[in-house]
């Protein structure tokens, strides 16, 4: 089924939508795609953040702000009974706060557990705890749950005819890291909380976006500063296959599953193809060069820069078909569209990000 346009307008114009994470890189610009739609958009903001509106400053005036914190309760039910006090009509709650960083989620384990999980649990309870009627509650997931292939239980994954890795929402899970769990325990909440009090949750899990304002520390982003301010790129593991879906996509696909996603159910969405770090970074370069960024670059392998141990994932490629069929949702980016406008927001933007740099 098709979802035409006109139906989404219809059920976001006027409807209030609280997102959680709307400052990070995927929330700024899934809160800039809601807004576009005339949704009445409520953002839940950390009052101790230093990013506080780095990212959606330009909205300001456009969003309503809510200072709190996932993992403080008492001000995740004091936003949420301003939210129903304001008599919003089965409000939708978008929610991507979390420590993003897989890297991070092992120098800043109990963070990143606190805000993950904690976070998450706070979220549900309270509005349970305040009677909320939500339409729906979106719960952002990755494509991290997945991991690497399980020896013992190889039999339950689908490969294509030249060995690829293909991961839907039947397959199993397998998480490498801190991030991976925590991602992977709000996942299950959510639907815990649906079975148990029926709370209208869905699951979004999403494949590796990429596009502007992503912190450098990730893989496109950091491959694409390095080389527009160094002549040298210094980066870790390239042996691995991702599944790189341009941000934008990734918005609409958090729009469709959280309007039209069943509660209880999971659905994910990316590309649809993979490639491995090494060819991203050659496609990476080649078009910077064709934009006139820079010239050719030499890439450095530094070993302490890969993940910590055995826990690599080696390839994560979605088949998103589960949601294509509910609503027809599917990529509207090329590599190379999506590139390109990631290449020339980090061009044309410097100041939004050098300062953010750890190389």
């Amino acid at each position: 089924m098709a979802v035409h346009d006109s139906a989404i307008r219809h059920l976001l114009h006027g409807r209030t939508v609280l997102v959680t994470g709307a400052d990070g890189f995927v929330g700024s610009h899934l809160t800039e795609t809601l807004l576009a739609y005339g949704a009445d958009v409520h953002v839940m903001i950390r009052p101790s953040s230093s990013g506080m509106l780095h990212n959606i400053v330009q909205l300001r005036k456009l969003i309503t702000v809510h200072h709190a914190d996932l993992t403080d309760k008492e001000s995740v039910r004091q936003t949420l009974a301003e939210l129903k006090k304001a008599g919003s009509s089965r409000p939708i709650i978008m929610h991507l706060g979390a420590q993003a960083h897989v890297g991070e989620s092992w120098r800043r384990a109990y963070e990143t557990i606190n805000s993950n999980v904690i976070g998450t649990l706070n979220l549900l309870q309270t509005i349970q705890d305040v009677k909320l009627a939500p339409y729906k509650i979106s719960f952002a997931g990755s494509s991290e749950e997945y991991g690497n292939v399980n020896p013992e239980t190889k039999d339950q994954y689908r490969f294509d005819r030249s060995g690829g890795l293909i991961l839907d929402e039947k397959s199993p899970v397998n998480p490498q890291s801190i991030y991976a769990v925590s991602k992977l325990a709000g996942d299950f909440l959510c639907r815990n909380y649906f079975k148990a009090y029926g709370l209208p949750c869905v699951v979004a899990r999403k494949f590796n976006n990429y596009g502007p304002r992503q912190n450098p520390r990730f893989v496109t982003a950091t491959i694409i500063t390095q080389a527009l301010v160094r002549e040298e790129i210094k980066l870790g593991y390239l042996g691995s296959r991702r599944d790189f879906t341009y941000v934008r996509d990734g918005a609409m696909g958090h729009i469709h599953v959280a309007l039209f996603g069943h509660p209880g159910d999971v659905y994910c969405f990316g590309s649809g193809k993979t490639i491995k770090i090494a060819d991203w970074l050659d496609l990476i370069l080649t078009i910077g060069r064709e934009l006139g960024y820079w010239r050719e670059k030499r890439v450095i392998y530094e070993k302490k820069r890969g993940r910590l141990g055995k826990s690599e994932v080696d390839e994560l490629r979605v088949d998103y078909a589960k949601l294509n069929r509910l609503t027809g949702w599917k990529p509207a980016y090329s590599r190379e569209k999506g590139l390109k406008e990631t290449i020339r927001w980090y061009a044309e933007n410097k100041a939004s990000w050098l300062g953010r740099v750890d190389w």
